[in-house]
Order: C-alpha cells, then sequence, then structure tokens
C-alpha cells in the first residue's frame, strides 16, 4: 500500500486534535502531527509526533527533510480576533509568514498545502457567501487570513486547497483556548450570566465535520476554496440559547444584546455563514444538523469527564 504521508500544523489545537484522531483511522495515512509545545496534548492518533515552530523557515525545512510529507493541513493560526488587532506583528508572523514558509517548502518538496481560513475574510454584508464571492475584511485577523490565502494562490503549487469555515465548536484535550460552544457551556454551567449578540449571523461548524470535510479535500485531492461548515445560519444569540436547551442549563442566563453594545477592538463581519453546495456536490460533505453535533458534544464531554 502506499501510504500519504501527511503534516498536521497547530495538531494540538481544536481542530488538529480533530484531525490527528480521524485520519489515524485511516490504513492509506502517515501521519506525523506537529505543534509548538514540547509533547501532544490529546490521547491516541496513529502517528508520530514533533515539535514545530512554522515560524521558524529552518525548523519547517528539518521537518519536511525528516517526513518528506506528500500533503500539508496548516491548522495553525493566531486566531483571537482582538489580539490579532492589538498584536499585528505578531498576527502577521503567524498567519502569513509562516504561511510563506510551508508554501515554500511545499513547493521545494512537491507537497500539497492545505490552508485553512475563516469568513472573516468576508464584510459580513450579504452572508451567506460562496467560494467565488468577493472577499473584503473589516479586521486584522481577516486580512492577515486573506494575505496568507493569496500566499498560497501566489506561490506556484501546483496543488493547494484553501478550506474556509466559520465559527467552529468542539472539545479536546487541554485545549489552549476556548471556543465558543466550550464558553457558554461552562458559564451557564457555574450559573453565570452571559450576553450574547443577535445582530451577527453564522453557520457555525462541528469540529468534527470540519475535519471529515478536509479529509475528503485530501481524499480526493481536490484543488481550489472550499467553504466547509455547518449548513444551519442563525445568530450567535440563538446557537447559545441551541446550545443551553441541549445541555439542559438555563437559558435565562443569556441576554440578548446587539453588537453596538460591546467594546471590542476589532469588528466583526455582521452576516456571514456559508453556502456549501460546492463541497457537498464535490465532496459530499455533508455536516450534521446542528442539535446531533451537539448532542455528540454532550456525549464526548461526558465521555471526558468519566475518564
Amino acid at each position: 500500500m502506499l501510504f500519504n504521508r501527511i503534516l498536521i500544523t497547530g495538531a494540538n489545537g481544536l481542530l488538529g486534535q480533530s484531525l490527528v484522531g480521524l485520519l489515524s483511522r485511516f490504513p492509506e495515512y502517515d501521519v506525523l502531527a506537529t505543534a509548538r509545545d514540547d509533547a501532544p496534548r490529546y490521547r491516541g492518533g496513529s502517528g508520530g509526533y514533533t515539535t514545530l515552530d512554522i515560524c521558524d523557515y529552518e525548523d519547517v525545512r528539518r521537518v519536511f527533510a525528516d517526513f518528506t510529507p506528500g500533503v500539508v493541513i496548516n491548522c495553525a493560526a493566531m486566531t483571537s480576533v482582538d489580539a490579532c488587532e492589538v498584536e499585528r506583528e505578531q498576527c502577521w508572523r503567524i498567519n502569513v509568514d509562516a504561511v510563506e514558509n510551508l508554501a515554500r517548502n511545499c513547493l521545494g518538496n512537491g507537497s500539497r498545502l492545505v490552508q485553512l481560513s475563516t469568513d472573516f475574510v468576508f464584510d459580513g454584508k450579504s452572508g451567506p457567501y460562496r467560494e467565488s464571492d468577493r472577499p473584503e475584511p473589516v479586521n486584522f485577523y481577516g486580512k492577515s487570513k486573506l494575505a496568507a490565502e493569496n500566499v498560497v494562490r501566489g506561490a506556484g503549487l501546483d496543488r493547494w486547497s484553501i478550506v474556509r469555515t466559520v465559527l467552529v465548536y468542539g472539545t479536546g484535550v487541554d485545549l489552549s483556548r476556548a471556543n465558543f460552544g466550550l464558553w457558554v457551556i461552562d458559564e451557564l454551567r457555574r450559573g453565570r450570566p452571559i450576553s450574547v449578540v443577535t445582530d451577527q449571523i453564522r453557520t457555525p461548524t462541528f469540529v468534527d465535520d470540519l475535519a471529515a470535510g478536509v479529509e475528503r479535500v485530501v481524499r480526493f485531492n481536490k484543488t481550489g476554496v472550499f467553504h466547509i461548515s455547518g449548513r444551519e445560519q442563525i445568530s450567535v444569540h440563538d446557537f447559545a440559547v441551541r446550545i443551553a436547551e441541549n445541555f439542559e442549563l438555563d437559558t435565562s442566563l443569556i441576554q440578548p444584546v446587539d453588537a453596538s453594545t460591546f467594546t471590542q477592538v476589532a469588528r466583526r463581519p455582521p452576516v456571514t455563514g456559508f453556502i456549501i453546495l460546492k463541497a457537498e456536490t464535490e465532496l459530499g460533505f455533508k455536516p450534521r444538523p446542528t442539535n446531533a453535533a451537539l448532542t455528540e458534544l454532550r456525549r464526548r464531554l461526558e465521555v471526558d469527564v468519566s475518564t
């Protein structure tokens, strides 16, 4: 059997952990997980693990020389939108310069690059968006991710893919950043009221569905841009209510507010979300309904507590 050697960056993050777990179930994939940590945070996974700082070109070159990946899936990024707005140099170094490091090594080794991106490349005036719609980011995070997309497009690679996604939620082991789903659950379980916006609209994405979509991009050797997200377009507030209902938490703790009441450093696009017809038809991508995803999330969290 010919193994497809897959290098995953950011493997200790939410999507990285999900991908390691999923790809490990396929005998045809030889997976090398990488992150800046000394050791993997996730449990299981059939492949190896090594430390990698994608901002360090020589470090990237070393790992490519040792592993010679056929595919690189870049899940590493600075994703805190407000931090990106303030720490712009750091954001650019991680989200753009590091992608150049990966792209140059992919070009030199004949590897394929799959770059993760975001709905925040759009201005949110006319969502949901198709792959062909014109990006117009309203914050520095979105600008950095669009610049990274342009790096991938312009790197001279024969094979590349950009996977954009929206409001990813799920669970993992010892995650360094909370995601929206876990934040809502944690706050409500502690009996704390939360304020959630009614005028930001998204298509929330369960992390395991996103991982399955990325795996299909790899399996079918697809090039180009794919929108991979949940199917249901919903306000962030209504999504929080849906989470509370599925976890039997007190929905009265969720205060509806509009974005103008927040003093966030970075602007957010109001109405995004994706039209996922391309992924559905070309990849056979089928995200589970929101309630089914939340049921699975609850099952997973209960298993984590008991183990």
